[in-house]
């Protein structure tokens, strides 16, 4: 019997996880539970819905045929949960079991919406399941206690009468938060006299959290002023580079959707990168260089089906394009002796190149693992400059399918707030296999290139990189984010997202 917490996956317990990986069938509700928690079963566990079956009968069945089962309950499983009737059934049944606490609704929620339930000056708070109607409001009457009310959403004018007639001043501050921890969470600072039409049209599940401590929001919401809170962000990336990314856009509270616009796959004919990792055991070359962290990964590829690993570079120089290049290869064990200091790019890398020099170089070969389409710029230069350059074929890089429909619905109807662009290839591709971006969604691009090739396709550009990095790329995007949300705070506006700016999106006050 596991809690899951309220709505974020990160507030899953460590337990909580372990609980999953073990069992071989999970019983939930799918409607409230996110994907990612259920990314921590195993492929072959079976994963049953309570909206196809008691649950309780799916749980004796699967148990009493050996299985370990999971049964997951949203919160806590003791608050506002069914865990009382449901364990007594299993009890009943001769089924035993154990319970795994969750982050419940009642503090996570309050503590996502910057509201802390005890201060100094109060110290009981008080859960109220309202749910089932027929409240007793005048034992909550008392104003020294917090309150924190479940269940009410389609009540709450019931609410906020029976604790003004109860007593309790229709000044008193009352907040009520709905899809709490969500990147979908809002938030409503009211007074008890007003809280019925303030929170008009706002969405379920939601809290009421009814007292003093409610003035406390204004200086610890941290969660919905993050930056890009609640941005829905494009990353048109292959899967494996976009997980860094996606990573730090989710902190910056934004909701990533990583849509693969390129497949990295192996060259057609393999023997001259079978040829070029031979090369660099036996020292053939002086210099490795690498232009891509997938350069990287399929030079590391090569590596492992021969055997090999980071110390055949050992004698060798070894350069890279950039930051993201230099993290892949010290991930591999090696440290880049040259990354260029100013432009990250082929160009900027040949601007710091030295000069092959025959008393100091004892080789003047240089090893290129690329794309199939990379340019010859830094070629030519370090051929100018004196080097040999031996350009291998890595790794092909060729369109991506196009993505569900549903994902280019939204990229053309402006259902994306915003799209980051890492190269101009991702341009091309986005556009060739779902469509152009809406002209509402906010266009974030790493450099002059990608920024000249995304006009060219009559994009407009709200976002440039101060650096060719996607660290900084998303950093940039922050930034425009919280200016963005400052002007609208300044101008007294309603707090809009980009795509709340586009005829016929949801509106609210």
């Amino acid at each position: 019997m596991v809690g899951m917490g309220p709505g974020d996956p990160g507030l899953l317990t460590l337990r909580a996880a372990a609980e999953l990986e073990r069992a071989d069938t999970v019983i939930v509700s799918r409607a409230h539970c996110p994907a990612e928690i259920l990314g921590h079963c195993r492929a072959d566990a079976e994963i049953l819905d309570t909206a196809e079956g008691d649950p309780v009968k799916l749980a004796v069945r699967a148990a009493k045929a050996g299985r370990r089962v999971v049964r997951m309950f949203a919160g806590d499983p003791g608050v506002a949960c069914s865990l009382a009737a449901e364990g007594a059934a299993l009890h009943k049944a001769g089924v035993p079991f154990e319970v795994v606490p969750g982050v419940s609704a009642v503090t996570g929620v309050p503590g996502y919406a910057g509201i802390p339930l005890t201060d100094a000056e109060h110290r009981e708070f008080r859960f109220v399941d309202a749910s089932g109607g027929g409240v007793d409001w005048e034992a909550f009457a008392g104003p020294g206690a917090t309150l924190v009310i479940a269940g009410a959403e389609g009540a709450v004018a019931e609410v906020a009468k029976g604790l003004i007639a109860a007593g309790r001043a229709d000044s008193t501050p009352a907040a009520m938060t709905s899809l709490g921890t969500t990147t979908e969470q809002e938030t409503v600072v009211s007074t008890l006299s007003k809280l019925t039409s303030d929170t008009k049209g706002m969405e379920s599940p939601a809290l009421i959290i009814v007292g003093d401590v409610v003035r406390w929001r204004d200086r610890l919401s941290w969660f919905e002023t993050k930056p890009l809170f609640g941005w829905r962000v494009l990353v048109p990336r292959t899967k494996e580079q976009a997980a860094s990314l996606s990573d730090q856009l989710r902190g910056y509270g934004a909701v990533p959707d990583e849509v693969p616009t390129i497949s990295v796959e192996p060259p057609r004919t393999p023997q001259q990168m079978d040829r070029a990792v031979k090369g660099l055991v036996t020292g053939r070359y002086e210099w490795v260089v690498f232009t891509s962290t997938n350069a990287v990964r399929a030079v590391r590829e090569k590596f492992v089906d021969y055997g090999l690993d980071a110390r055949a570079f050992a004698g060798l120089k070894v350069a890279a394009v950039g930051e993201q290049t230099s993290a892949a290869l010290v991930e591999f064990g090696v440290q880049p002796d040259l990354v260029p200091s100013g432009e990250q790019s082929g160009e900027g890398l040949a601007a710091e190149w030295p000069p092959y020099d025959e008393d100091l170089d004892p080789i003047n070969r240089v090893l290129l693992p690329r794309a199939d389409i990379a340019t010859d710029v830094l070629i030519a230069k370090l051929t100018e400059l004196g080097w040999e350059c031996e350009d291998v074929t890595a790794y092909r890089t060729v369109r991506a399918a196009p993505p569900p429909a549903p994902i280019r619905e939204a990229i053309k109807g402006g259902g994306f707030d915003a799209v980051l662009f890492t190269s101009s290839s991702t341009v091309k591709n986005l556009i060739g296999i779902a469509g152009k971006p809406h002209n509402v969604t906010v266009i974030a691009v790493i450099g002059p290139q990608t920024a000249k090739t995304a006009q060219e396709y009559g994009l407009r550009v709200d976002v440039m990189a101060d650096k060719p990095s996607v660290s900084a790329l998303a950093e940039a995007l922050a930034e425009y984010g919280a200016n963005r949300r400052a002007a609208q705070i300044e101008a007294g506006d309603p707090l809009r997202k980009p795509s709340q700016m586009r005829r016929g999106a949801r509106r609210r006050k």
